[in-house]
């Protein structure tokens, strides 16, 4: 993606169902837990590189040892600098007394992080919030081990400020208004009610007080817990959470909005957001590992048992289509297939756009995320092409010559690579006008590729945002090789609907999309349609979000795809630039012909999954129209 944007983050959660001394025998060291939670962290780096955390908890300690750890980082390579700083508290016994590192009680007694159960999370910062305690995971304390709480996610809620004002009511004085925050103390307040009820109810029997607290930790009901924390939420999550006596559950949406993905074997259970990074790291198929179903949760008791258990009636899977476009790592068996699907379902748009000219184009992708993308469109190309050269072979074969032949045959998809990028700059959201000359500059050119005004340069990126990138650099470097034409391929469609699930898209006026329907209604007189579209969104501003219309969408009704799409070229070619410029987008029906399993389309087509987006979409329109610099949420 040629404009960066950011998205809520990753998750990796690890427990160990064997005692540490069966580690240190099998594999030779007490750490293996540990050293595999940073392989499953650093597999997933692309979900996040602003902060990252780890929380450890031990089983069967005595009363007055710590038994819950914690360390978290937003500093530069926040992963390396977190498992950088849990290793420096071995070192000085690692020198001195290097026997006592296989020694489980001794390490368990004395050390943090050399506990049975694990959560790891990694975090894009959203809206400038970029601190340590910003970072997962969040925890919860008590003195009693049943009640403690270790929560981190990759999720949004629609619906923050209902939630807080629940909060209130019960009588907590919550310390910010933030999802987070709000999502731990509800899951809390509800283990603090399991556990009084539990309580209660064995105070009437013969057990003491540490026995009622053992029998608690044996039996408590998480799924009881999370139906009563999650029955109002709104919104796209996978939440894990680790409960201070070793019970541990992962919840994903009702929609499935947000990936998920599990694996258990002897040894360990293992909950992950990206699925190719349980097989890398555990050397196991693609076959063993599971997908969470959506409004269920997978509970994975202290005692041993895994399974998933239904929270929240699951709707209709819409699962987000950007995760199998853009975020998700494209080793997985699936997104891959799936990313070349989407390059091949652009052809006809393609050959269409270069009047069939394929002898005088030359095709390449911009950046090196869109390049199996790039695959499958030239994959396509080919065939296509190779159906034109079968078409000439046989109007010719009854005068056809060696020579005519060799030349047919000879034809193919011209692929160069065209673009280098030599600095990394986050252009999404800019704060410093300043910079635009060095963005300007953050891609250069393979000179001598392109014939000058005679062939076409086509370039395919994953997907386009705001346009920035494209028009403060791309375009001007790729306009230096003087082709005829100029084509970019946006492997997604226009985004035209703020996220309100856990990408950072937040505001309708950094979509370049947006920007162009706008300018649209003006150019046409249609310009009423805004004041009209204000208005209705004012009339729905204190309505309950599941009577709010997406009156937004009205915006665009007016003009067909194409038009937008031309009009988004208008916009985004530089001043002087001598090289027309087309700008073509996937349709979202081939959206979802490539990505059948992850139809959560409502940022191209404003469909959203929950009441809350639409009540989110209508107030990022008055935002935009009141010239407000906030997201809707």
């Amino acid at each position: 993606m040629s404009d960066s944007i950011k998205h809520e983050c990753g998750i990796a959660l690890l427990k160990l169902k064997k005692p540490l001394s069966f580690y240190i025998e099998k594999y030779g060291t007490a750490f293996y837990g540990l050293n595999k939670l940073h392989l499953l962290m650093e597999k997933q780096h692309n979900r996040g590189q602003d902060g990252a955390g780890v929380a450890n908890i031990k089983f069967d300690v005595k009363q007055g040892e710590r038994y819950i750890s914690r360390i978290r980082s937003a500093k530069k390579s926040p992963i390396q600098d977190v498992f950088t700083k849990i290793n420096s508290r071995f070192l000085e016994t690692s020198e001195k007394t290097p026997h006592l590192l296989k020694d489980s009680d001794y390490l368990k007694k004395n050390f943090g992080f050399t506990g049975e159960l694990f959560l790891g999370h990694l975090r894009y910062g959203t809206f400038g919030r970029n601190s340590i305690e910003s970072c997962h995971p969040f925890l919860r304390q008590n003195n009693w081990i049943t009640r403690n709480l270790v929560v981190a996610g990759n999720f949004n809620l629609t619906n923050v400020d209902e939630l807080f004002d629940v909060l209130v009511r019960i009588g907590q004085h919550p310390k910010e208004k933030s999802d987070t925050v709000t999502v731990m103390e509800k899951i809390g307040h509800f283990l603090d009610v399991e556990n009084d009820e539990m309580f209660r109810k064995y105070s009437n029997t013969k057990l003491n007080n540490r026995e009622i607290y053992n029998e608690i930790a044996k039996k408590i009901d998480i799924a009881k817990i999370l139906q009563r924390a999650s029955e109002d939420w709104d919104g796209g999550y996978a939440m894990a959470g680790l409960l201070g006596h070793g019970d541990a559950f992962v919840l994903r949406d009702p929609n499935g909005i947000r990936p998920v993905f599990w694996y258990e074997d002897d040894e360990v259970s293992v909950v992950t957001s990206e699925r190719p990074v349980i097989q890398t790291v555990f050397n196991v198929s693609f076959e063993k590992i599971k997908e969470l179903t959506p409004g269920h949760a997978l509970i994975l008791k202290k005692s041993g048992s895994c399974k998933e258990v239904l929270i929240n009636e699951p709707n209709l899977k819409k699962a987000c289509s950007f995760e199998r476009i853009y975020f998700s790592r494209g080793s997985d068996k699936d997104i891959y297939k799936e990313r070349k699907l989407l390059g091949r379902n652009l052809v006809s748009q393609v050959i269409e756009s270069i009047q069939g000219d394929i002898n005088n184009s030359v095709f390449s992708f911009i950046p090196n995320t869109a390049e199996v993308s790039f695959y499958g469109l030239v994959e396509g190309l080919q065939d296509s092409l190779n159906q034109v050269k079968q078409e000439e072979i046989l109007n010719l074969k009854k005068v056809l010559t060696s020579e005519e032949l060799k030349k047919i045959l000879n034809k193919k998809v011209r692929t160069e690579k065209i673009a280098i990028k030599d600095a990394k700059l986050r252009t999404f959201i800019t704060q410093d006008d300043s910079r635009d000359d060095l963005v300007a500059h953050v891609y250069d050119i393979t000179y001598g590729t392109i014939k000058p005004q005679k062939d076409n340069l086509v370039v395919i990126d994953d997907s386009i945002v705001r346009g920035t990138t494209l028009k403060q650099s791309i375009l001007k470097i790729l306009d230096r090789l003087n082709p005829k034409k100029i084509v970019i391929v946006s492997s997604a469609p226009q985004i035209r609907y703020p996220d309100c699930y856990g990408i950072d898209m937040a505001r309708l006026g950094d979509f370049v999309a947006f920007e162009a329907a706008i300018e649209l209604l003006k150019s046409t007189n249609k310009e009423s349609i805004i004041e009209e579209v204000y208005k209705k969104c004012l009339s729905q501003k204190n309505l309950p979000k599941e009577k709010v219309k997406n009156y937004v969408k009205e915006i665009y009704k007016p003009f067909s795809a194409e038009e937008i799409s031309e009009k988004i070229a208008e916009i985004l070619t530089p001043p002087k630039l001598r090289t027309k410029v087309e700008i073509i987008y996937q349709k979202i029906e081939n959206l979802h012909k490539s990505c059948p399993n992850n139809k959560g389309d409502w940022y191209f087509s404003g469909n959203y999954p929950t009441p809350g987006g639409n009540k989110v979409v209508n107030k990022a329109f008055i935002n935009w129209k009141e010239n407000i610099k906030t997201r809707a949420y």
